[in-house]
């Protein structure tokens, strides 16, 4: 290596503290941000920019709009503060109106002004009394009669207190000055060209420092493709080692075994249905592990699904597990499995925390014995104390409340088990191609026959007399309800209570009614005699958090009032209402909004228009955009720095693409000028997503 490159390459690891104009005190404050080396500001991206090639006059300054002014200096004031601090007023005048530049320790400015000169200021005002202001403008000093240039676009940088924005931006331009050159490129030039990619080095100066949109945009451009593509490829490397360096027992399905199921099932099955069993059965029959995400709409019935890929593991003599992420949603599967099971010969356990420590020590001993067939459990099943005689398949319910190492958690030594993953939580498609990158997805779409429609209003407290007339009237021809409150107690007179509601309820619109009480601060054996007594409709009205959201099936039930709907997400509130659509009656849901309410929020109306999980699932990521979609506590997949899922949906695509292209002729990325890119994959990836030797 070149040694004034290797040297370079040091500058890049600098910290902080010691780059020109940062020191100890405010290499402390860059710290907060997570700036500690001179390679972080570098890949600090502006989270924003100020447009000051907009000519603005000074009657027509705005405070909050960045703008450029074009003027003639008036005075030039400089001032010396306490503590050797100087003040710098430069006033320029335009059609007897006038504008203040201030510049704070930069007297060294003074010698570059004089009365008369034609300048222009761009920045973004303030008032200050009678007075506008910019502090630290842009100048650009012109000739008389000479036209300006177009302004400059300004980075705008996340700040924390003690730094502020000039400050940060002239740390970065000095770091991005003195080490652009020598950081590596990890695309290659073919693969650039091709793409229509700039260089790092170009796409760093002008990220930070764009002449123009045009550039601007190319450089943002590069740096969002090459944030997707290293996410797709450890994707993608994910998914080829989970087909070529893992074993699975295969378990195919016969005429048979597919009749002998299919008995237990005391209904038709829907074309969807059919067609994600077909899915999941040509997985199982491999020895590569099924890795099937399985998503669908509030109802659609993927539970189906679930049983028949654990009936067909048992019949081939192998375990399976069914994980929940609520007690509240096992036990709702383990009173579904016993009475599906219950004239069939498969042994059935139940793993909660709740279990006595002697029911815990059976259940255990039993599975790994192999004298369970199935078990049902929370993520107890995922103790080193859980051993399984013959695992052959794991089916996780709601898969968006675990991580993704929590996905691999029971893989052990030796076979390893297939994967069904599922959701009631339709996930838009850009989302699903990042998060789910590594599985494979059927989607049940239709609802099974005889389904009524779920009619939903919004209302307000002067519509509530009326409502309640409804939900009794429903109530007396011999339906259930429930109602739904977003909080346990109460902490604010404007948003309901569980326990306040209860009271006002049962002495109230509902007195002549069995009511039942359900919330999270509950023992599990509360909730569950609460949700055996409503399922066998000794309780007429379930009063609730969302603990219900998920999972509960009480076919009977037809009528839900939500309180402070607007307390509560678009995909919740529809997974709510999916608990009144599951039967041969129609549902009702009335969600009440505050009354101050002068445009009713989006989302509810949204909400309110539609009943399809698909729909409302994109227009729930237009609104909300992805969140922290990639927290590490969630997921446990690195944040996206500066690309957008929402944004950026056909990038997502381009780079998806392009990714499994690259792993499927080089699965490795052994290929000499792909090594860098492997070394950021497994860096990034590597250990979050297991890729073995690519980290």
């Amino acid at each position: 290596m070149d040694p004034d490159q290797h040297a370079d390459r040091d500058a890049l690891t600098t910290p902080v503290q010691f780059l020109p104009g940062v020191g100890p005190q405010r290499g402390a404050l860059l710290q907060r941000l997570g700036l500690r080396l001179a390679q972080d500001l570098l890949f600090f991206f502006p989270r924003d920019y100020q447009d000051l090639s907009e000519l603005c006059a000074i009657a027509d300054l705005a405070e909050g709009r960045a703008v450029s002014v074009l003027g003639t200096v008036d005075e030039i004031k400089p001032t010396a503060g306490r503590w050797g601090r100087s003040r710098l007023t430069v006033t320029i005048q335009e059609d007897g109106n006038t504008l203040r530049g201030v510049w704070y320790n930069q007297s060294f400015l003074r010698k570059k002004f004089h009365p008369g000169q034609h300048v222009l200021f761009a920045g973004e005002p303030k008032q200050t009394g009678a007075h506008w202001e910019m502090t630290h403008p842009q100048i650009q000093f012109l000739a008389e009669g000479e036209l300006p240039t177009a302004g400059d676009i300004l980075p705008v940088y996340s700040l924390t207190e003690g730094i502020k924005q000039h400050q940060m931006r002239r740390i970065v331009k000095s770091v991005v000055d003195a080490t652009t050159a020598a950081v590596e490129e990890v695309l290659p030039a073919t693969y650039r060209e091709a793409h229509n990619l700039w260089p790092i080095h170009r796409a760093l100066e002008q990220i930070h420092q764009p002449n123009d949109h045009h550039s601007l945009q190319r450089a943002r451009r590069r740096f969002i493709y090459q944030e997707l593509l290293v996410m797709q490829l450890a994707l993608a490397r994910r998914r080829w080692l989970l087909t070529h360096e893992h074993s699975a027992p295969p378990l195919p399905t016969s005429t048979e075994i597919d009749s002998r199921i299919q008995r237990l099932f005391p209904f038709s099955l829907t074309a969807d249905q059919r067609l994600a069993i077909e899915d999941v059965c040509q997985d199982m029959a491999r020895s590569i592990p099924m890795n099937r995400l399985l998503q669908g709409d509030v109802g659609s019935g993927k539970t189906v699904i679930a049983e028949y890929a654990m009936l067909l593991a048992v019949a081939h003599g192998h375990q399976a597990v069914l994980m929940a992420p609520t007690e509240v949603l096992a036990r709702q599967h383990w009173r579904t499995l016993s009475s599906d099971l219950q004239n069939s010969k498969v042994r059935m356990a139940l793993l909660t925390g709740t279990l006595s420590a002697a029911q815990r020590r059976e259940n255990l001993a039993a599975l790994e014995q192999g004298d369970v067939d199935l078990v049902i459990g929370t993520q107890a099943v995922l103790q080193d104390t859980v051993r399984f005689s013959r695992l052959g398949l794991v089916v996780i319910d709601e898969q968006h409340r675990f991580g993704v190492n929590q996905r691999a958690a029971l893989r052990q030594s030796g076979m390893d088990p297939h994967y069904l993953v599922m959701t009631a939580t339709p996930i838009p498609r850009t989302v699903a191609m990042t998060l789910y990158g590594d599985l494979e997805v059927s989607t049940l779409k239709t609802l099974p026959p005889g389904r009524q429609p779920v009619h939903t209003q919004l209302a307000n407290s002067n519509q509530r007399d009326q409502w309640w007339s409804f939900f009794c009237e429903q109530l007396r021809t011999g339906r259930q309800g429930f109602v739904v409150v977003p909080r346990v107690e109460e902490t604010d007179e404007e948003i309901a209570s569980v326990e306040a509601t209860f009271e006002q309820l049962a002495n109230g619109p509902l007195e002549a009614f069995r009511l039942g009480l359900i919330h999270g601060r509950l023992s599990s054996e509360e909730k569950d005699a609460t949700m055996r007594a409503f399922s066998a409709g000794q309780l007429q009205v379930l009063i609730a958090t969302s603990v219900i959201e998920v999972g509960i099936n009480v076919p009977n039930a037809t009528v839900m009032t939500i309180e402070n709907g607007d307390r509560f997400g678009l995909a919740q509130l529809h997974q709510l209402r999916g608990r009144v659509r599951r039967g041969k009656h129609p549902g009702y849901v009335c969600v009440f909004v505050p009354d101050d309410a002068s445009v009713v929020d989006a989302r509810l109306e949204a909400f309110a228009n539609s009943t399809n999980g698909f729909e409302l699932a994109e227009k729930d990521f237009q609104l909300r955009g992805p969140g922290n979609l990639f927290g590490a506590a969630q997921h446990g997949m690195p944040p996206l720095r500066i690309a957008d899922l929402q944004r950026d949906h056909e990038l997502v695509e381009e780079a998806r693409r392009d990714a499994r292209n690259l792993i499927a002729t080089d699965p490795e990325l052994q290929d000499d000028e792909l090594i860098r890119l492997r070394r950021m994959v497994g860096r990034r990836y590597g250990r979050v997503l297991k890729l073995g030797d690519v980290a």
